[in-house]
């Protein structure tokens, strides 16, 4: 071919190419456009299946605070790791990696792997500081995801543990408050759009579908400071008599509120790892127990509320026991004749047998029920005890005697406080609350001012020479209490071990607090209630009046004046 046939065909080829590259663009351009407009939806609906996801927003739990705000349980949030097995795709320098971020010995990271094969979910570690999460996502190994919650931190420790409780892992209420308000303290999770890579991390987030709303936040009556004082004195006092346990319940004697109520043995709600299952129990109001001698108060305020007896009546207690077919009751010694306030101060048994009996068989299983023995009090915990008070039959003397002095009946520390409550706030009933605000029962007048007045005047010499709770003195402020020393019921009946109880009110001029303390089995020579509850008593109330900045009524020196 020569060089001018050449030459033309070159020149055809040209505008040739030139031509199918300009067709070739412009199907090109027009396919986009089809695509863009005609097709886009479709395009779109499958880009955002396979990068766009639904993920939910966690909404955090409510707070638990005390009366003053502090926080008793807060939620804190945390890293929950977890894999896809059918995903997961790491080398053998990332899988060593991921066990020490996770800090999971790398055999048993294998072995749990390997397990899980063909599933589409396995947790790596729930709960993670989230730095420490973040360290593990940081690696970028397929099919390893993060997913954000909320963990329960407790500041008070053990010191507010029985009362408050705790949640399990997936944030449910599992045992005290934690649990009776689980529905009002949770709170409910959000939703929202986000973009992921390839791998499935996220990307970014799009768009908020629902935003989460936190639980509702929850005020106790409680106050730290004093739960404190009472649980450092508590324990101080179980670990020095070698007790088995102990309880300590305070009262506003005003309100009715519960301003501390602590146990021993307890727990550290943070840390369940090596939890003894006893160490659980709200003792306060779980437990019960015959209340012995602080039930002799009440009967002598039965007594005079129902018109059978005078302030000033006289009782004889001649020869010191009463018997009642085969069962004998005793006091420790021949008191002979004593009017009512001696009756307390010594603490006759015959004494107050012989009051209940000379009355109608239910005159004080009657009053002790208006008092609120026997029943719940109504505070809403969950496995609250109701306890147990029998009304006597006819011909049944010997219960009725030994009702008079505590025994037959069983109540918890919290009953045995309202009880005292109703002596403290000039005889009207406040139903006892753990809730600041909450809801009550209305208030009821039991007692008439003049009788209750009365009867915490008698109970105040308990306290003094003479009396069987002399330590439970606190400088400064005239007391009143009772004192109990009560054998325990075992499988056989009545055992050689004791609970050692003190009830007591404070000021008695113008009573503010109310506090039931009880120390179960105390070793030793000491296991009387004056000389193991009475002092316990004597510091957790002394503390509580200070920092309440109760004015002191008895500053006559060393001595309580205006009997």
């Amino acid at each position: 071919m020569d060089d001018r046939k050449k030459s033309a065909l070159i020149g055809y080829r040209y505008p040739i190419a030139l031509i199918v590259l300009l067709v070739a663009g412009l199907l090109l351009a027009g396919r986009m456009v089809h695509l863009h407009i005609s097709d886009r939806e479709f395009l779109q609906e499958q880009g955002d299946a396979r990068s766009v996801r639904t993920e939910p927003i966690p909404g955090y739990r409510g707070m638990i605070q005390d009366r003053n705000g502090e926080p008793l349980a807060v939620s804190t949030p945390v890293t929950t790791l977890w894999v896809n097995p059918k995903h997961f795709d790491a080398s053998e320098e990332q899988l060593a990696l991921l066990a020490d971020a996770i800090q999971i010995p790398l055999p048993k990271l294998r072995a749990r792997l390997k397990s899980a094969e063909g599933k589409g979910f396995i947790y790596l570690r729930r709960h993670m500081v989230p730095e420490d999460a973040n360290r593990a996502l940081a690696l970028n190994i397929s099919g390893v995801y993060g997913l954000p919650e909320y963990k329960r931190y407790y500041p008070a420790h053990e010191m507010a543990a029985h009362l408050i409780g705790f949640t399990n892992i997936d944030d449910q209420g599992q045992e005290g408050l934690e649990l009776a308000f689980n529905e009002a303290l949770k709170g409910e999770p959000g939703e929202k759009r986000v973009l992921k890579d390839r791998r499935g991390h996220v990307f970014r987030d799009l768009q908020i579908l629902k935003e989460p709303q936190p639980g509702q936040n929850i005020q106790l009556t409680i106050d730290l400071k004093l739960q404190f004082m009472a649980y450092r004195e508590l324990k101080a006092a179980v670990e020095q008599h070698g007790a088995k346990s102990g309880s300590v319940v305070l009262l506003d004697a005003e309100s009715g509120d519960v301003l501390a109520m602590v146990n021993q043995p307890s727990y550290n709600p943070n840390d369940r790892s090596s939890l003894d299952l006893r160490a659980l129990r709200n003792r306060a109001l779980i437990d019960l127990f015959e209340p012995g001698s602080p039930i002799k108060p009440l009967t002598v305020a039965a007594a005079i509320n129902s018109g059978h007896y005078k302030a000033d009546d006289v009782v004889n207690t001649s020869p010191g026991y009463l018997r009642l077919g085969n069962q004998s009751i005793r006091d420790f010694r021949n008191y002979g004749a004593m009017d009512l306030t001696k009756i307390i101060t010594k603490s006759s048994n015959v004494g107050v047998a012989k009051i209940a009996l000379s009355m109608p068989i239910d005159t004080v299983w009657s009053f002790l029920q208006q008092l609120g023995l026997g029943q719940g009090t109504g505070i809403g915990f969950p496995g609250e005890a109701v306890g147990t008070l029998v009304a006597p039959r006819e011909g049944q003397k010997a219960k009725i005697a030994t009702m008079a002095y505590g025994y037959g009946l069983a109540v918890t520390s919290l009953q045995l406080a309202q009880a005292y409550q109703v002596l403290a706030n000039h005889g009207l009933k406040k139903y006892v609350s753990l809730i600041k605000g909450g809801d009550r029962l209305p208030d009821e007048q039991i007692l008439s001012a003049s009788t209750a007045n009365r009867v915490v005047e008698m109970m105040e010499t308990v306290t003094l020479p003479g009396g069987t709770g002399t330590r439970a003195v606190i400088p400064g402020y005239r007391v009143a209490g009772k004192t109990g020393t009560v054998h325990k019921v075992g499988s056989t009946g009545y055992e050689y071990e004791y609970m050692a109880v003190f009830a007591g009110i404070a000021p008695v001029s113008d009573p503010k607090v109310v506090a039931v303390i009880w120390v179960d089995s105390p070793s030793g020579r000491e296991y009387h209630g004056g000389e193991v509850a009475a002092p316990i008593f004597s510091r957790i109330m002394g503390n509580a009046l200070r920092y309440l900045n109760v004015p002191p009524d008895n500053i006559a020196e060393g001595t309580n004046d205006d009997l």
